[in-house]
């Protein structure tokens, strides 16, 4: 509290401003303050003034508040320095040194090797893609034949795989009467015609030994090519 001759009261914070500190002044009435060259006036509005000063040393403050002028109110500011203080600057530190940063390298690496990984995997997997993709050499007709004789298991599949065979090769009459009688392949065909077509099925007879007749179409000439 700041008594002016018991007629201008005011208060002020901080209680112990130093140099450079904004000092709030607060009047009970709205305030002008004149302007010194000992402080700066930061900001007045209403009964509030803020001011700071540079100068480590209290300072008086002047104006009107109301319809009462005032002088000569002291605002005491205390300076920062030690007593005694020579004003000579503080010895300068050397930079303390901070280790390394490897985090950041490491995670680079793993990284790097993430991406080298998955650039291999997607060639592997678009090489195995072109092979699956790239139509297979298809197998000789005799090679075909026989398969499909092996894997016949009534007689329309084995009927079937002897129409293709016969339809895909050159066979004359000639040949194949040379290689097995025209009564297998008759047998054949009219087994299977009839396990497709009649409602009483093939009649008996030995699938076996006819699949093994069959493969006596293949001439031993094309059978050697084929393997």
């Amino acid at each position: 509290m700041i008594p002016i001759l018991l007629l201008v009261t005011a208060t002020f914070r901080p209680a112990a401003p130093t140099v450079g500190d904004l000092i709030a002044i607060d009047f009970k009435q709205p305030v002008v303050l004149d302007k010194s060259p000992q402080y700066e006036i930061v900001s007045q509005r209403g009964s509030r003034v803020i001011i700071r000063t540079f100068e480590p040393k209290p300072f008086p403050i002047s104006g009107r508040t109301g319809n009462v002028a005032f002088r000569n109110m002291i605002v005491p500011v205390r300076s920062v320095l030690k007593p005694r203080d020579n004003l000579a600057p503080a010895p300068l530190k050397p930079p303390v040194a901070e280790p390394y940063p490897r985090l950041p390298f490491v995670l680079i690496a793993i990284a790097g090797a993430i991406a080298v990984a998955l650039w291999i995997t997607a060639i592997v997997l678009q090489r195995r893609a072109i092979v699956a993709a790239m139509p297979k050499p298809a197998l000789p007709p005799a090679e075909q034949f026989r398969a499909a004789v092996a894997a016949a298991r009534n007689w329309m599949q084995l009927a079937d795989a002897l129409r293709e065979y016969l339809a895909v090769t050159t066979l004359t009459t000639t040949e194949v009467l040379s290689r097995t009688d025209s009564l297998t392949i008759a047998e054949i065909l009219r087994q299977g015609d009839l396990e497709k077509f009649s409602p009483w099925g093939a009649r008996p007879g030995n699938l076996g030994q006819l699949k093994r007749k069959a493969l006596e179409l293949i001439p031993p000439e094309r059978e050697e090519v084929a393997a």
